[in-house]
């Protein structure tokens, strides 16, 4: 499953729906990116993609600080969806589509 590309997707939180783009880019296991949103754009490495399943940490400069940000997901064809931890505010689904 090609899992490099880039996503238009959508975290439904506690504070709405935000909309960001994610671009993911695997070597062997090893997954790293990017992700634009409302705060800024975001790099990340140290994840892993291990056929169609992801993951990955980044931490993010917001309004209330610092956050840890732990995203797992699935690739399936274009479409991605999953989870992403949201430091202690719980977890909120995503989901988008190959742009």
């Amino acid at each position: 499953m090609a899992i490099d590309g880039t996503y238009q997707i959508e975290v439904d939180t506690p504070m709405g729906k935000q909309a960001a783009k994610l671009t993911l880019k695997t070597s062997g296991g090893a997954l790293s990116g990017t992700i634009e949103d409302s705060f800024g754009k975001h790099e990340f490495g140290g994840g892993q993609a291990e056929g169609d399943q992801v993951a990955w940490g980044m931490e993010i400069e917001s309004p209330m600080g610092k956050m840890q940000l732990d995203y797992t997901g699935k690739v399936t064809g274009d479409s991605i969806s999953g989870d992403v931890k949201v430091g202690s505010f719980g977890t909120s689904p995503f989901k988008g589509q190959r742009a």
